[in-house]
């Protein structure tokens, strides 16, 4: 049934119970349409029949499609719609909008919401405020958050796990993790979801070893471990390069997660787990296994995980014999895969595959290229001795769509020090320093460059030049494991 037989179809009786249902449907297509007249004529149908008022769900619908067929910075519209809702004081048209627009990237409504319902004296429960802090965690709502949180130890709610767990998720995401972690320590009744959220803040901020230990305690604390706190632990054995640590890791999910070979989730991480830490055959016989004889055999996220697992360990040529079984089993590659291919191709010379699979991404997916693909593609170029080639790519690709294009710069910087080309590696310098000023790479790569050609004086006061600007080269380490 399309829109305008929707509205005509609608009856004039409020006693239909499937005219609800017709209604809920449309007002859910009506937000990724944007129709918004069509939305305004249903409001005024829904007035003159009374219908507006059989379900609180029906008006929290309609204010979020009214909301999201217009700018998203037009806050003063959805404080007009509130008002409508005042008279009866009842949190649940509240909480379903704030609930929505926290799981649509309406994060501004959501807190605009929060906040007319508090002043407006509506009651607060902890669907609301587990909604808005969910809604404080996208993008720089963390101060709304903090204010929430000062109301939550007001009004009585620090002794609610669900809050917590909000609050110490909201923390974490917005990379205070010794906040998250202090409000840990500190609340009375702890769970797997609140563990769980400190423990991705931790892993998240590349804190691996502090994760870890949130990890090692929970049993401690009688909190049970579960896939997501398993998932965590192995990106901290990466992390680590623990193979170890992330053996016993993927041992304990094979115990304890019923049917774990089609948890691709978990499968991808364990392969990634042996693929950086140098197991590639271990990591081979997972992905063997890994949704066998079901759908989990074509997911792409397990097949991205083999074929980086490949290209880390330098398998290239298995990375182009795994790309292409992917095209053959009718798997559609994304952004990541194109990435490895294009890089293998660069590192065995076959520079033909690798502009057809490059070419390939818009004129076979239909995908805009990245600037990681222009860089795979220069490193391609630069790698068989065409910098001249290189150079006329980068010359006319549209730069300004990307964020800084220094990386495509730096790869023909550093073919040109392989090939010695004193000449074009300056400009290509030149060029990358435009764009940013504070990349040390490029003055540790051109330092390189003179002084494979002997001009001492110039690497001199490329280092004044960066003692002035504060820049220092980051220093190198590698990672062992050794017995205890």
């Amino acid at each position: 049934m399309n829109r305008k037989n929707l509205l005509t179809a609608l009856p004039m009786s409020n006693q239909s119970s499937w005219s609800v249902d017709a209604i809920g449907r449309f007002l859910h297509h009506s937000p990724q349409t944007k129709t918004l007249t069509s939305v305004k004529k249903l409001h005024a149908h829904l007035l003159t029949t009374g219908l507006l008022l059989l379900s609180p769900g029906v008006q929290a619908k309609l204010i979020f499609s009214y909301t999201a067929c217009v700018r998203r910075t037009n806050l003063q519209i959805l404080t007009n719609l509130c008002k409508f809702l005042i008279p009866n004081r009842d949190p649940v048209p509240f909480n379903i909008l704030i609930s929505r627009f926290a799981r649509n990237g309406f994060a501004p409504y959501a807190l605009k919401t929060f906040s007319f319902m508090h002043f407006s004296g509506v009651h607060l429960d902890s669907y609301a405020l587990c909604s808005t802090l969910t809604a404080s965690s996208d993008g720089e709502g963390v101060i709304f958050g903090r204010q929430v949180h000062a109301l939550v130890v007001r009004s009585g709610w620090s002794s609610s796990v669900f809050v917590n767990g909000a609050l110490i998720d909201l923390y974490a995401k917005s990379s205070l993790v010794d906040d998250a972690a202090h409000l840990f320590d500190e609340i009375p009744v702890k769970n797997t979801v609140c563990a769980n959220a400190l423990l991705s803040g931790y892993i998240d901020a590349k804190m691996w070893s502090e994760g870890l230990k949130v990890a090692r305690n929970m049993p401690l604390l009688n909190i049970n471990h579960d896939h997501f706190t398993l998932s965590a632990m192995l990106r901290a054995s990466t992390g680590l390069s623990a193979v170890e640590l992330g053996r016993q890791v993927h041992g304990r999910l094979v115990r304890t997660v019923y049917d774990s070979e089609n948890d691709l989730f978990l499968q991808s991480s364990v392969i990634e787990m042996y693929g950086k830490c140098g197991f590639v055959e271990k990591a081979c016989q997972v992905f063997a296994l890994a949704g066998y004889g079901g759908e989990g055999e074509n997911d792409l996220v397990l097949w991205t995980s083999m074929l980086d697992a490949y290209g880390t360990n330098g398998c290239y040529g298995k990375v182009i014999e795994l790309y292409k079984e992917m095209l053959v089993k009718g798997i559609k590659p994304d952004e990541v895969a194109f990435v490895t291919v294009i890089a293998a191709c660069a590192r065995t010379g076959q520079v033909a595959l690798g502009i057809e699979f490059f070419e390939s991404i818009r004129n076979e997916y239909n995908v805009k290229p990245t600037q990681e693909h222009y860089s795979c593609l220069v490193d391609l170029l630069s790698r068989a001795g065409e910098l001249d080639r290189a150079w006329k790519l980068l010359n006319e690709m549209p730069q300004k769509e990307f964020g800084g294009p220094d990386s495509m710069w730096g790869a023909l910087l550093n073919a040109c020090l392989d090939s010695g080309n004193i000449e074009l590696g300056k400009l290509a310098a030149q060029r990358a320093l435009e764009w940013d000023p504070q990349n040390v790479g490029i003055y540790v790569l051109l330092s390189n460059l003179y002084a494979r050609f002997g001009m001492w004086d110039q690497i001199g006061l490329l280092r004044e030049l960066m003692k002035e600007r504060g820049l220092k080269k980051d220093a190198g380490c590698s990672w062992i494991e050794v017995a205890n």
